[in-house]
């Protein structure tokens, strides 16, 4: 009898236990839901979360909810198709053999500038245009446009950006917006959306940035190559050493794993 006393004494401590942790588990729950909700208005940074080797990352906001603002970070899973993005900060030397290597491999490309850009780059951007590639909007000064709640001074950055194009290359800018930084608010995905742009994140990136500390050709060949994965918008800097000495070799690298070019028109015509 005093063992069945003590056995229903250590069931009923489990059991409470048990319904202790449950109850935090909901409550942390539903804290995260309320929190996300809060934030949901709020400046956030883009970020990714790898898995598996070749497998697509998880974005910190979901590709079906980034599509309610014709927003996107990565293309299908079905299919190894890579789409290609260089951000155009200002030039140094090398985007034109970026250019070269897109050339030789019949590769579309989406190069996003700022003003500067296209004050001290007028003939690359020229070039750009005359070897099928597109030229979308990274902004006129580069600034958090997190921090941009109305709509008069997010459209000066962005019309600025048109303007200056037009006016070099007689054409229309590609209504493609990446935020600087990576750094967005749901207002502004609201925003760029009224303007009619999509709004492009990336699905793979990595420290390409600093002129003073270039990564090696044996570090970018392992991240480029170890995470690429089907559906994959690359990020890339036009300012980078290493990506202008790598591309040709980095571009045959991945055909030779099976992937093949597309424009980001691709993820929204379909």
């Amino acid at each position: 009898m005093k063992k069945f006393l003590v056995m229903k004494k250590v069931l009923l401590l489990l059991f409470l236990a048990s319904m202790f942790f449950v109850g935090r588990g909901v409550g942390y729950a539903v804290r995260y839901v309320e929190a996300f909700s809060a934030k949901s208005g709020e400046a956030q940074n883009w970020g990714l979360g790898f898995g598996q080797e070749g497998t697509q990352p998880s974005g910190n906001a979901s590709a079906e909810k980034l599509a309610e603002y014709d927003a996107y970070y990565v293309g299908s899973g079905s299919e190894k198709v890579i789409y290609l993005t260089f951000d155009c900060g200002y030039e140094n030397g090398n985007t034109e053999p970026i250019l070269d290597a897109l050339k030789k491999h019949n590769a579309p490309a989406t190069f996003f500038v700022v003003g500067h850009f296209l004050e001290s780059a007028p003939d690359i951007v020229k070039r750009m245009v005359e070897e099928g590639h597109m030229v979308g909007n990274h902004t006129y000064h580069h600034p958090d446009m997190s921090k941009i709640s109305d709509m008069d001074s997010f459209r000066k950055e962005i019309e600025d950006v048109e303007s200056l194009f037009a006016e070099i290359t007689g054409r229309e800018l590609a209504p493609y917006y990446r935020p600087p930084q990576g750094i967005y608010s749901t207002e502004n995905l609201k925003m760029a959306k009224e303007l009619g742009y999509h709004t492009f994140f990336w699905s793979l990136a990595y420290v390409d940035w600093y002129q003073d500390k270039q990564p090696s050709h044996e570090e970018a060949f392992e991240k480029l190559t170890g995470r690429i994965h089907p559906g994959a918008i690359v990020l890339l800097h036009s300012t980078s050493q290493t990506n202008g000495e790598i591309l040709d070799e980095l571009l045959t690298k991945w055909e030779e794993m099976g992937y093949q070019f597309r424009p980001l028109s691709d993820l929204f015509e379909k």
